[in-house]
């Protein structure tokens, strides 16, 4: 009903725009894009670059940043400000036919193609005045409603604020915003927040009255400018092979936040195509997919400066030195193999990197994939496709990942495997991005079927008696790369991926080999559209659940054939029919492991084992430090059913110790019968299987609760959560630990859970998204 008071709301409204917009013409004039880019050592530019954007990126941007960010206003860089605010979304499960891409930087190359593409503005674009800056800009008049309209002093706002995902937004332009505030002056903003200080408020007041000038960031050094030109030229020389090497590393970096380690400033850029040689200002070849067809005689490799603030949520850093550049000419250059000829673009070539990159050996491939696993699987786990419960419910709560050695698949035998089977291999991003969900979820499973069935015959011929299916399957990082073990968490409708194996024995684990590593890839990030179709997204995550399958198969194959189907049954409680037949006729490969068991939990003794195995790259950063504050935290690991059912999915937990602040993780992990079904997960949930993980400093980027404690609270806040039972025990123990939305101080505490994430992570550091804050 309130969705129905609010869309009911927003068409009276929309009625009465055409007068409001004759009215604010016959009143201010006709308006028009003004030119707000200044030179950065001007004093306006220094002035929003000290002043300015610190505000912005600390209030505003901790909801405005990305694709999800409300109204589409990105405040993250100046071009995202004056762009301003569309009414169209990005994610849109329901679309039948494909929309315009609407990308920063890429799709549109000025203020007037985002007015032409829909977008109103934030900022005053009618005649220029002190008065008018702040009478017509959007920006001033959110915020002065909200100083206007405090927040009430209650633990959970009412009714008139909605925090869903989902909600109907009005994303009023600045001649109707007056008349929507009169009616919901719940609008202010920060939105469900308290408003910012006066000093703050003062700052961005006088910044739009002067014309809301803005500035991109400050000319590079020296260094990382030649850093810049070394590695342009390695990655555009001409020979084919070459050619080919910087493709296929464009098409798994291109998410990238890249940059060079040993700079003295660490300045962040996009690995982007453009028509331009190096030496040129940058021509961004702006296409759907990184595969797409160029229409260009020659693809060039560009390093862009990333001109946004940096954002936890979509932060995927990447460390190029010499170290990095020798290895690649290692794998890609000093292997011995020939390029023939450059592939075709078409997408039945493109959209499948076993044809399209054939000729690169699979053992360089993998080991280029291996060498940067988390990396590669943050782009699934932190590019567009991530946002959203029916991207996400394809994955459990909580598991870990390995991989399989690389010098086992280092032979001639398997790259004329993957050439007689790379037909079956196709993937949904062939269908571009309108695709049909029946016909084509059909063509795709028969397709994985198919190759299920190849794959499982050499699986047979290969482990025949157990040889060789034991712990040295695994690869071990070269004795040095943390990359070798990795553990991803779910969170409902975001995730996160880590190195290590971290927390308790999860109840799935993936063993990743190359085809399954790869396709991963092209299916979640490199082949995803996230303005594709309904039939598009359907698709892609219909196809995931055989890839989910194919990694937990390969992981049952280290366990005794017995064992094998009991664990599987287990996982797959109340799955539907089909996908019962489905597992149950690609289970064939018939081949005991070849590890001896000498317990009667073997899934716990592998786990054991594959710990043992890793134990020298295993990285350790998340596990409890044996200190008085870690340990007596710890014991939340071990939280009652009832307490972990009231959990939000993250919850940050502070803990102030001397003046400085200890930073732990408290996870809820959401159980499931199965993770199979697309529309009604409600019904395949299991609560009362739900656990929980307390882990060090931070995981997630949008936390729902910050739990913030003196030092001689712990206990005691360890003893009340243990006892938690009902809704109203966990609101009790919110209103004596947590800081809630409606806080007085929350920004002064969001600034300190900022800064102590900072001094935590580092280079990894990025502002957190607190669309997912709770409301309780």
């Amino acid at each position: 009903m309130k969705k129905f008071v609010v869309l009911f709301f927003i068409i009276v409204v929309s009625g009465c725009t055409a007068l409001a917009v004759n009215n604010w013409h016959n009143k201010y004039g006709k308006p028009e894009v003004k030119q707000r880019i200044v030179a950065h050592h001007s004093s306006d530019g220094q002035f929003y670059q000290s002043a300015v954007k610190p505000v912005l990126e600390s209030r505003c941007v901790v909801c405005h940043g990305c694709y999800d960010a409300p109204c589409q206003l990105k405040l993250t860089s100046a071009a995202g400000i004056d762009r301003g605010i569309s009414k169209e979304l990005v994610y849109d499960g329901t679309r039948l036919v494909a929309a315009k891409p609407h990308r920063l930087f890429i799709d549109a190359d000025s203020t007037s193609e985002w007015r032409e593409l829909g977008f109103s503005p934030v900022l005053n674009e009618y005649p220029e005045s002190p008065a008018n800056n702040l009478a017509a800009s959007l920006l001033y008049n959110t915020l002065l409603v909200k100083k206007s309209n405090r927040l009430p002093q209650v633990a959970q706002l009412g009714d008139e604020y909605d925090f869903s995902l989902d909600r109907t937004a009005t994303c009023a332009s600045i001649e109707s915003y007056q008349q929507v505030a009169e009616h919901q002056p719940s609008l202010g903003m920060p939105y469900g927040f308290p408003a910012i200080d006066d000093s703050e408020f003062n700052v961005l007041q006088h910044w739009l009255m002067q014309g809301a000038k803005m500035t991109n960031l400050a000319p590079v050094d020296q260094f990382t400018a030649q850093q810049v030109e070394k590695w342009e030229a390695f990655l555009n020389q001409a020979p084919a092979k070459h050619q080919l090497m910087a493709r296929y590393i464009y098409e798994h970096w291109f998410l990238t936040n890249i940059y060079f380690s040993n700079a003295k400033e660490q300045y962040f850029y996009k690995l982007v195509r453009s028509t331009t040689p190096p030496g040129e200002p940058i021509d961004v070849i702006a296409t759907r997919r990184p595969f797409d067809e160029p229409n260009v005689a020659r693809v060039y490799y560009r390093l862009q400066r990333n001109q946004a603030s940096i954002l936890a949520k979509n932060h995927i850093p990447l460390a190029l030195n010499n170290k990095e550049l020798a290895r690649l000419r290692q794998l890609f250059i000093a292997t011995d193999y020939t390029v023939s000829e450059l592939p075709s673009y078409a997408v039945n070539v493109a959209s499948n990197p076993f044809k399209s990159f054939a000729q690169i050996p699979t053992e360089v491939k993998y080991q280029f994939l291996l060498d940067h696993s988390q990396t590669i699987i943050m782009g699934f786990i932190k590019g567009p496709v991530c946002r959203g419960q029916v991207a996400l419910n394809v994955i459990n709560d909580h598991f870990w990942v390995a991989f399989v050695e690389p010098k086992r698949v280092a032979n001639a035998n398997m790259d004329e495997f993957f050439h007689q089977v790379d037909d079956l291999l196709a993937m949904p991003a062939e269908e571009q991005s309108n695709a049909l969900p029946i016909s084509s979820w059909v063509k795709y499973a028969r397709l994985q079927a198919k190759f299920l069935a190849r794959k499982t015959a050499k699986m047979n011929e290969s482990f025949a008696g157990g040889k060789g299916l034991d712990m040295s399957l695994l690869w071990q990082g070269e004795g040095h790369n943390d990359n070798a073990a990795l553990t991803i968490f779910r969170h409902f409708d975001s995730a996160t991926v880590v190195k290590g194996l971290v927390g308790q024995a999860p109840k799935t684990m993936w063993i990743l080999d190359y085809s399954l590593f790869e396709r991963i890839h092209y299916l979640l990030v490199a082949g995803f559209d996230v303005y594709g179709n309904v039939g598009h997204q359907l698709v892609t995550r219909l196809y995931m659940d055989f890839l989910r399958m194919e990694g937990e198969q390969n992981f049952l194959a280290f366990l005794p054939l017995e064992e094998r189907k009991k664990l599987r049954n287990h996982w797959y409680r109340k799955a539907p029919k089909n996908l019962v037949e489905h597992l149950e006729s690609n289970a064939q490969f018939n081949q005991e492991t070849g590890i001896k068991y000498q317990t009667n939990a073997p899934k716990a003794e592998l786990y054991s084992n594959i710990k043992q195995h890793l134990s020298a790259v295993l990285n350790t950063r998340h596990e409890l430090a044996n200190d008085e504050i870690s340990q007596a935290l710890g014991e939340l690991n071990s939280l009652p059913n009832t307490a972990v059912q009231q959990l939000a999915q993250i919850s940050f937990i502070l803990v102030k110790q001397q003046g400085q602040h200890k930073a732990f993780s408290l996870l809820h992990h959401n159980a499931h019968f199965n993770i199979s079904s697309l529309l009604n997960e409600g019904a395949q949930r299991a609560p009362r299987e739900d656990t929980a993980s307390l882990v060090n400093g931070f995981i997630g980027d949008y936390p729902a609760v910050l739990f913030y404690l003196e030092q001689y609270q712990v206990n005691e806040f360890v003893t009340q959560f243990s006892k938690v039972k009902t809704e109203k025990d966990y609101i009790q123990l919110k209103t004596q630990f947590a800081i809630r939305r409606t806080h007085p101080e929350f920004w002064r505490y969001s600034d300190i859970l900022h800064k102590t994430a900072k001094q935590n992570l580092q280079i990894e550091y990025g502002i957190f998204d607190y669309n997912r804050f709770e409301n309780k």
